[in-house]
């Protein structure tokens, strides 16, 4: 019979996919024949690796993760946070330079495996289905003997029905039923998240490697597993694992809109979002406008902090002042 995703579109996830959609069109459309885009990949792929592994407890920061991207040599760093940081770097090439192959078959997925997992095994072999039964959390997977035909169906449905559904939807699915089976003893986390990637890029849905979703799942890992829970509580039910990952990736499109804007604004100035600018500029459209001392409170900062983080955003011509000077609020600049 094979494997069958069962899911309801519901007026919620209608309306995610429909602005999904819309924002990477409009994406797609200013990021055309632009030089800044290596450098947005870039970043991206830094932000990529730093989330996906921190949700598996990896401890170094984005700019330690940024260091070893540049072939620096972060401080205060372990062997092995470092060995799963440069692999999973090497597993996004592996899936970049993949993204017009077809057909997907088992060797394919034990080659990343093997790049993603590699010296960072705490149990199995990197590349090799388990052959051990396990558990995760409160959760029980297939057991090991029942894998490989499971691993079969799945990506069997991934290249032959996939190209049926939105991109949008056909990566989510494979993302949860890959964590579902869980096929190898360990990194599956990883695994998983790289296969939803490869589908949104061989699908043609981010064409510039510039969307990084992992960034949504990390900055709320609780929800994250909850929303995977789930689907197991409903009966494998994806309703509410789609809205969820949907969500997600409106999420990082709007804030992938704002990077554009930050490389492609009239200043001559470029600017590379932090966590920090983002956080502020999320404020600021949710806010619509805030006070000096309105901003320094939500973010935590000094005044003088809160005026470092606005004056790149500023020249960059992201965010500007409006009112007196000292009655003065700070709004985000219009398109």
């Amino acid at each position: 019979m094979g494997y069958q995703p069962q899911f309801t579109i519901t007026p919620k996830l209608l309306f995610q996919v429909e602005t999904v959609a819309a924002l990477r069109e409009r994406i797609q459309g200013a990021a055309v024949e632009l030089s800044w885009i290596p450098a947005l990949q870039k970043d991206t792929r830094t932000r990529n690796v730093h989330a996906s592994t921190a949700i598996e407890g990896n401890p170094l920061t984005l700019e330690q993760v940024r260091a070893l991207e540049e072939g620096r040599e972060p401080a205060a760093s372990d062997k092995r946070s470092r060995r799963e940081v440069v692999n999973y770097f090497a597993g996004l090439r592996y899936v970049e330079k993949r993204v017009s192959i077809e057909t997907l078959r088992q060797d394919d997925l034990f080659e990343l495996h093997r790049i993603l997992a590699g010296e960072v095994m705490d149990q199995g072999e990197a590349g090799r289905y388990r052959t051990i039964n396990v558990r995760v959390g409160n959760y029980v997977p297939p057991i090991a003997d029942d894998v490989s035909g499971l691993m079969f169906e799945l990506l069997d449905w991934w290249n032959r029905h996939a190209g049926e559904l939105s991109p949008v939807l056909s990566s989510a699915i494979l993302h949860y039923r890959f964590e579902a089976v869980h096929p190898f003893a360990d990194g599956n986390g990883r695994t998983g998240r790289a296969l939803a990637l490869w589908e949104l890029y061989r699908r043609g849905f981010d064409t510039h490697h510039i969307f990084s979703v992992d960034e949504y799942y990390w900055e709320d890992r609780p929800r994250y597993y909850s929303a995977l829970a789930k689907v197991r509580e409903s009966g494998e039910d994806l309703t509410v694992w789609l809205e969820y990952c949907t969500e997600g990736l409106r999420q990082t499109l709007e804030n992938v809109w704002l990077r554009v804007q930050a490389y492609n604004g009239q200043s001559a100035t470029r600017l590379v979002l932090r966590p920090r600018h983002e956080q502020l500029l999320a404020l600021l459209r949710d806010h619509g406008s805030m006070a000096p001392a309105e901003l320094w409170q939500a973010l935590k900062l000094s005044k003088q902090g809160t005026l470092n983080q606005l004056r790149p955003l500023m020249a960059a011509g992201l965010v500007e002042k409006v009112g007196s000077k000292k009655m003065g609020r700070y709004i985000l600049s219009s398109p």
